[in-house]
């Protein structure tokens, strides 16, 4: 588990000046209770100690003068960049050098660290093969191996090989893991598959959780909780047994868990949250309140358009990405401005059924072991959980979960989220029959089904379709007998993807689906990524269910 070297308390209320007060429907019956009540204080570890400390700790004023200046057009650059030398000796050299006329920024920090490599370059596709042999194709040119470390980067060494996504994204990815890990497994990468099993679980027994990614600057956050998931994956591919990761998995529990139970109503600490009537849900978070090393300075300049205090809007910047869905309007006030976000204030569906999966998972393993009070009690937790859900985040007018913003006491966004229930088993027949008229109705386009009915710039919602959501809810949906909507799903995003691919040769981390015409994805902060890790995977697994489109 990580150190922790100093408490501060962070006040978990809203200052809902006129401008928030604009942004505030459909909920803004609730605000005037809300002002009037004396916000409770939530205490929060501190900063990670020195053995995780990213780039900008290390580099300070150095570090942000690089990001302002966009000495590199992707802020993620930098932070991923190793040092020549001691980060103290570059820094004692840049305040030096910078005294001089004609200091060159950008020559000296060419001289001072090693740039990331760029893998893009070395592979080509072949148009000639078929989309499956070029998904297993890629799975080497993905793979990176253990290698010698360089002292003060921000790489997180693993013991074994690893897959990255591709593009800028140039170390694993706990989410994005999993889906890449349904493709290994449909390859017969079985080898694969054992290393990052390994790596999963050397990540939990060192740090207590698993990091956003093997970057320190991700430390502080981890990602949806999927390694229940790919603990079943190994036990039914029969990789690895299930049972050696139930330590595991009780770690990555107390981890979202922290600090639950000294909760009082309406209180929350890290990622757990008491409910007004006693439950206990999660929300996404991240222990720092600083701008993001990897993009740094698109967050600093969203802060300044917030009317917040900067630490508030880096918080939810961070919880963001830890959601995984960075970003969209599921965390915004208004959908128009990035700025509105309040990630921390929602309990999103998605994490809690993840969460539940996580809980029915530890049981289920404990049972196998013999360990009928451990079995028991995570029954029951996972048991309270789905009533708390079908509670606070079942919208029964309209039939299907939503997310709920537990400041506002209100349903908040629906979006694709809502398979998740179906995916890891929680929802009940009626509930799915009714969130799969939601799905077929809102969500479903010629190209699969797109992330949220809203149409933004961020691309976590319309027009962008993504590739787990498909599989979630291809296989939620069949898991409760709704099989011809999963097939059209499937069918529908199998021809994207094998459209854009022969038409430009590579798998793409997302798809503009919204028409008959699907094409590369687009908005976020960053531009398209291709390789890519999760669509490859999910792509693999679908061919083996339903053929080569």
């Amino acid at each position: 588990m990580l150190n922790q070297t100093s408490r501060l308390t962070v006040p978990e209320s809203e200052a809902y000046d006129e401008e928030v007060r604009y942004e505030l429907d459909p909920c803004e019956l609730k605000l005037d209770e809300m002002v009037e009540a004396e916000p409770l204080p939530e205490t929060i570890e501190g900063m990670p100690a020195s053995d995780a400390l990213t780039p900008a700790d290390r580099y300070l004023e150095l570090f942000e003068h690089v990001q302002s200046a966009r000495i590199f057009p992707d802020s993620k650059t930098f932070p991923d960049c190793a040092p020549k030398m001691t980060p103290l000796a570059i820094l004692l050299n840049y305040r030096r050098a910078k005294r001089y006329p004609g200091f060159d920024l950008k020559a000296f920090v060419h001289d001072h660290f090693y740039l990331p490599k760029d893998y893009s370059k070395e592979y080509v596709a072949d148009p000639n093969r078929s989309l499956k042999e070029h998904i297993d194709s890629l799975w080497p040119v993905l793979t990176r191996e253990p290698q010698e470390h360089i002292e003060f980067s921000s790489l997180l060494p693993l013991p074994q090989a690893y897959i990255v996504p591709g593009g800028r994204f140039r170390e694993t990815y706990y989410w994005d893991s999993y889906y890449t890990m349904l493709g290994l497994a449909e390859s017969g990468r079985n080898d694969l598959l054992r290393c990052m099993a390994d790596n999963f679980a050397w990540m939990i027994e060192n740090y207590g959780h698993i990091p956003n990614g093997n970057r320190t600057y991700y430390l502080s956050r981890s990602q949806p909780p999927v390694f229940a998931l790919m603990v079943e994956l190994f036990e039914e591919d029969g990789v690895r047994g299930a049972r050696r990761y139930l330590d595991h998995l009780l770690m990555e529990y107390a981890f979202w868990m922290d600090g639950a139970e000294s909760l009082d109503m309406n209180q929350a600490y890290r990622h757990a949250v008491r409910m007004p009537d006693g439950a206990l849900l999660n929300r996404y978070w991240d222990d720092r309140d600083t701008p993001r090393d990897e993009s740094w300075y698109e967050d600093v300049e969203t802060a300044k358009l917030s009317g917040r205090p900067a630490s508030e809007v880096y918080r939810d910047l961070r919880a963001g990405a830890a959601s995984g869905w960075d970003y969209s309007t599921r965390w915004l006030r208004d959908a128009d401005r990035l700025a509105s976000i309040r990630t921390t204030q929602f309990i999103p569906v998605d994490l809690n059924a993840f969460l539940y999966k996580l809980e029915t998972a530890i049981s289920n393993i404990a049972g196998l072991k013999k360990d009928a009070a451990l079995a028991a009690q995570f029954r029951e937790k996972a048991f309270a959980r789905r009533a708390a859900m079908n509670r606070y985040l079942w919208d029964e007018t309209s039939g299907t979960f939503r997310d709920y913003d537990w400041r506002r006491e209100c349903l908040a966004s629906f979006s694709a989220a809502c398979v998740v229930p179906l995916y890891v088993g929680m929802a009940t027949h009626e509930q799915a029959q009714k969130i799969a008229v939601n799905v077929r109705e809102r969500l479903l386009t010629p190209g699969g089904i797109l992330a949220t009915d809203v149409e933004s710039e961020q691309q976590w919602d319309k027009p962008n379709g993504w590739a787990p959501l498909q599989w979630m809810a291809i296989q939620g949906l069949k898991t409760y007998g709704e099989d011809a909507l999963a097939d059209i799903i499937a069918h529908n995003w199998m021809r994207t993807v094998k459209r854009v691919y022969m038409e430009e040769n590579k798998l793409i981390e997302k798809y503009h689906i919204a028409d008959y015409a699907p094409k590369p994805g687009g908005g976020g902060e960053y531009p398209l990524q291709d390789g890519f890790g999760w669509t490859n995977g999910v792509t693999r697994r679908l061919i083996s269910l339903y053929g080569e489109p």
